[in-house]
């Protein structure tokens, strides 16, 4: 499945290392994602780009615990070769 187009917008973040990460999450693993999951995502792109940079490198996790479980998700997917 094709994540949605403002998905997609909200995923080109202008920063070449952000752009990467989500790229590579959006064609390993959104598919995999239910509702919920879906709906979390759409709430972590709203987050600032250092934010988002700094937990999909490995440095921290969100407070809240839906954002963390889903960011190391991320992380375990875009590490995959």
């Amino acid at each position: 499945m094709i994540p949605p187009a403002r998905v997609l917008w909200k995923c080109r973040r202008g920063m070449r290392e952000m752009d990467i990460l989500l790229a590579r999450f959006l064609e390993r693993g959104y598919d995999a994602l239910d509702a919920d999951g879906r709906a979390d995502f759409d709430r972590l792109l709203e987050l600032s780009d250092q934010d988002l940079l700094r937990w999909l490198c490995g440095v921290g996790l969100p407070d809240e615990a839906a954002l963390a479980q889903l960011v190391r998700h991320m992380r375990s997917v875009v590490a995959r070769r």
